[in-house]
């Protein structure tokens, strides 16, 4: 990135989302209906919170998906305000099984929940996957004028060991999320209170944690992010963690400085 435009998002970016701290978390936001990504915004802008994008195109409850013209401009503002951004698969693409062949050029039965082939199972080579992933990496490029990180999540985090090689053999690490970072938007709230999600978070993550939560769930009917996301992050806060993105996971950094994209 050249110097003006690391000058530019540095003064974008409040100095205290960026001091060094103790006890850092990495808080990743996968797509889903959009319905909240503006309060999503409101409260990371508020709070000075940096986080991680896993973008896939998803049916959205307005306008023409979540990485369309509609939502252009969202993603856009993310990225000048220094949020990071990965691959989610374009059609959001969960793997189903690997299928037998050659262990140089495997293939997988996957099924897309977004996209023209959604809900159908379908056949994918090493090939067609890597392309599936660099699609949504591609369109986030062409939205923020960003290159997304060099990473991916698969939907579902279901993966198979062929699978994660098969990325990692195209310049992509696999981002899971720790036991703990399962923030629990998913989960039905008949069963999952916004009240007991929030509690089992503050009382579970540890420092260095990976947590997952996403721009909106179809099927969660008391949604989580307007209840539990600023008590959560004030309440972390208040316990001395700070949200870093993945640029900065020990566990990532050597892989995006040797495979980033320009």
């Amino acid at each position: 990135m050249a110097t003006a435009a690391v000058s530019l998002i540095a003064g974008l970016v409040p100095a205290q989302a960026r001091a060094a701290c103790d006890k850092p978390v990495y808080l990743t936001l996968d797509t889903g209906h959009m319905g909240v990504a503006p309060l999503i915004a409101d409260v990371l802008k508020r709070q000075h919170v940096l986080v991680t994008f896993f973008a896939a195109n998803e049916k959205t409850q307005e306008g023409d998906g979540s990485l369309g013209d509609h939502w252009a401009g969202w993603w856009k503002a993310r990225a000048a305000e220094g949020h990071a951004f990965a691959s989610h698969t374009f059609d959001h693409v969960y793997w189903r099984a690997d299928l037998a062949g050659d262990a140089a050029s495997p293939s997988f039965r996957v099924r897309p929940s977004a996209g023209p082939q959604a809900g159908r199972e379908s056949t994918m080579t090493a090939r067609q996957y890597c392309d599936e992933i660099a699609r949504s990496e591609n369109r986030l490029k062409e939205i923020t004028g960003q290159a997304p990180l060099p990473l991916f999540r698969a939907p579902g985090g279901k993966t198979s060991a062929k699978l994660l090689e098969t990325a990692r053999r195209c310049g992509y690490a696999h981002v899971g999320w720790s036991p703990a970072g399962f923030l629990g938007d998913e989960l039905p709230s008949e069963r999952y209170s916004n009240a007991l999600l929030l509690r089992q978070a503050l009382d579970r993550v540890k420092p260095g944690d990976i947590l997952l939560a996403h721009l909106g769930i179809w099927s969660r009917k008391d949604p989580w992010a307007p209840a539990v996301l600023e008590p959560l992050i004030e309440g972390l806060k208040g316990k001395g963690f700070c949200f870093r993105t993945l640029k900065d996971h020990p566990d990532y950094k050597e892989w995006i400085s040797s495979h980033s994209r320009r």
